[in-house]
């Protein structure tokens, strides 16, 4: 069943005499449950159409469909909620917020809609990233790897309709960045969790169910990973 799709979509930066096309007529769907990796040359658009779907930047032209509904056409309050509650975003460099203990970086999201933490969903979720003791701990405490692991774990307690992982291992070394792929793959498998992931690392993309392959704004290969 269709969750993700991308229709003719274009993204342009300046004007006419600078102008950048980043996205040049991106069209894609992608299904629940797919672990997805979007690979290609450093400025070949990945990060900006991981951006588009995420809500985070607005496309030129095109529209983006998740769950059925064209978030393209929604006004800035409107994004921020869908944010919040459909999409989940892991960055390279994590974006904890300095001053909050784990914990309550995990509960953001839901602090910041009113919502109360359902302790059970929230236990498992730690406890599979292994990071149940360190939840009183502050970012600058902690690893790369935890803070990485502190930031899925945020990107996964309001249960998603898809999470987006922009160069999540960019920044981590090599035992901490397969643990990462394996953390993904776990709630990938075992949750049905929807998962696009923009890498460098072949050994990343390799992880993947699927592999679409960006250059230039433009899909230039679309392959199912046996």
């Amino acid at each position: 069943m269709e969750i993700l799709r991308v229709e003719n979509l274009r993204k342009e930066y300046g004007d006419d005499n600078n102008k950048v096309i980043a996205l040049d007529g991106i069209t894609l769907e992608i299904e629940r449950g797919e672990f997805v990796a979007v690979v290609g040359p450093s400025g070949s658009g990945k990060s900006t159409l991981l951006h588009i779907i995420g809500g985070v930047d607005s496309p030129t032209e095109g529209d983006v469909y998740i769950d059925g509904n064209n978030i393209s056409k929604y006004s800035s309050k409107e994004l921020s909620y869908f944010r919040r509650r459909k999409v989940g975003i892991v960055y390279q460099f994590y974006n904890l917020i300095p001053n909050l203990t784990a914990r309550h970086n995990i509960e953001l999201p839901l602090k910041l809609d009113k919502r109360k933490t359902n302790e059970k969903n929230f236990l498992e979720i730690v406890k599979k990233l292994g990071i149940e003791d360190k939840l009183n701990s502050f970012p600058s405490e902690l690893s790369g790897g935890q803070q990485q692991r502190i930031a899925i774990a945020r990107s996964l307690i309001y249960s998603p309709s898809i999470i987006l992982a922009d160069e999540p291992t960019g920044n981590l070394d090599r035992k901490n960045s397969k643990e990462i792929v394996d953390i993904f793959r776990y709630f990938n498998k075992a949750l049905k969790q929807t998962i696009i992931l923009v890498t460098h690392d072949e050994n990343v993309a390799l992880q993947a169910d699927r592999i679409i392959t960006i250059v230039d704004g433009r899909i230039v290969g679309d392959e199912k990973n046996e």
